[in-house]
């Protein structure tokens, strides 16, 4: 909230605070701020209250160019709402800004120079830098320490030479001429162009004014690993991953090996996958099993219509699997009465051992014949399901 000048007098201690607050604050922030003001004060000169009768309007309140009207709304579109450090400062200086808006402002009409440099102690005057504004070439701030912060492409205490990879234009009138890009490969030139270069930068070499790609791969320069080979690029190398083909190779590519890895041979020039199914006599020993070559390698997985069961291929279904628990039971009794019709055969021809195990099967027989689960069995059988 702004507060009105009859208010002021007793808020003198809190404006002291407020700036010993803003000591810390840079002084591009107390910049951005105050510029920011002038545009409003621009903006708005040509405006009044805007109400029905402007000319009583002005009579009897204030003018409009100094009214608190007037500021408020530049106060308003002073920061951007994003802008956390131009708001926070705002905030900090109400009285400050009131101070030299109602009383200050005919005598220090500059508010960057009253506010920032004589008021705050933010930043110094044109030409002085550091804590107590020495001397130097250039605006600086209180926090600065006198050296000069360049531009890409100059360099120097004043920032008055071109950096490397840049040249100084020629210029048609009096004033100092900008240092422009040399070619990408030159360190130092004459001009933009690739014949124009006076030195080069690291991994080139000047020929006849231009700078040339040294091929690091073509010298003992590379450092490359084992299994990588060099690869030469503009100015530098990089070193690349060999072919999987490969143990160790020159290039890129199975014909750039310099071994052929296991699982490779080497026909004609290039290091090509061996097909072990059909090289090998027995490449899959084990039973109903099939090979499938892979790429410097093979494997073995069962044929179709076999599935591993215990690291052996055995068909997908056995003998029972489609039956139903009903069917496999009647097989089972079935099974069950050729045993008992070959014991009875036995037990007739007067074999005493073999008439007491035809007694016991056919007692165990009938007990489950007339059991419930029997019953069922025998029900279902009869009607066929």
């Amino acid at each position: 909230m702004w507060w009105s000048w009859p208010l002021l007098p007793g808020l003198v201690l809190f404006s002291v605070l407020s700036v010993v607050q803003v000591q810390t604050a840079p002084c591009q922030t107390c910049r951005k701020l105050t510029d920011s003001f002038i545009k409003g004060l621009e903006k708005t000169s040509n405006k009044n209250f805007g109400g029905g009768n402007t000319a009583w309007e002005e009579e009897k309140l204030a003018k409009y160019a100094r009214s608190e009207t007037r500021l408020l709304e530049i106060v308003e579109a002073a920061c951007e709402k994003s802008d956390f450090d131009c708001n926070k400062l705002l905030e900090q200086l109400e009285d400050q800004v009131e101070t030299w808006w109602f009383h200050r402002q005919q005598e220090a009409p500059d508010l960057f120079e009253w506010l920032c440099i004589e008021e705050l102690r933010l930043c110094c005057p044109p030409g002085r830098f550091g804590p107590d504004c020495k001397e130097c070439l250039s605006e600086g701030t209180r926090l600065g320490d006198g050296e000069c912060v360049c531009d890409p492409g100059y360099f120097g205490q004043l920032c008055q030479s071109c950096a490397d990879g840049y040249y100084r234009e020629k210029s048609s009138n009096h004033s100092t001429p900008a240092c422009a890009a040399c070619y990408h490969s030159c360190k130092k030139c004459s001009g933009p162009e690739d014949y124009k270069c006076v030195d080069c930068k690291p991994g080139w070499i000047l020929h006849d004014n231009k700078c040339v790609d040294t091929d690091e791969c073509g010298t003992e320069l590379a450092r490359c690993l084992s299994n990588t080979y060099c690869h030469n690029t503009d100015g530098s190398y990089e070193c690349r991953g060999c072919d999987q083909a490969c143990v160790g190779c020159m290039g890129s590519g199975p014909a750039r090996c310099k071994k052929c890895a296991r699982g490779y041979k080497l026909r004609g020039a290039k290091c090509l996958d061996v097909d072990e199914c059909s090289e090998r006599v027995i490449a899959c020993p084990g039973l109903n099993e099939a090979c499938f070559n892979e790429e410097g390698s093979f494997r073995c997985e069962c044929a179709d219509g076999f599935i591993r069961r215990d690291s052996i291929c055995g068909p997908e279904k056995g003998l029972f699997d489609d039956m139903t628990d009903d069917e496999v039971l009647v097989l089972q009794q079935m099974f069950f009465g050729v045993v008992i019709c070959a014991l009875a055969t036995l037990a007739a021809k007067g074999d005493m051992v073999f008439t007491a195990i035809f007694i016991g099967g056919v007692a165990a027989m009938a007990g489950y014949w007339l059991s419930e689960k029997g019953d069922r069995m025998l029900d279902g059988f009869l009607k066929g399901r």
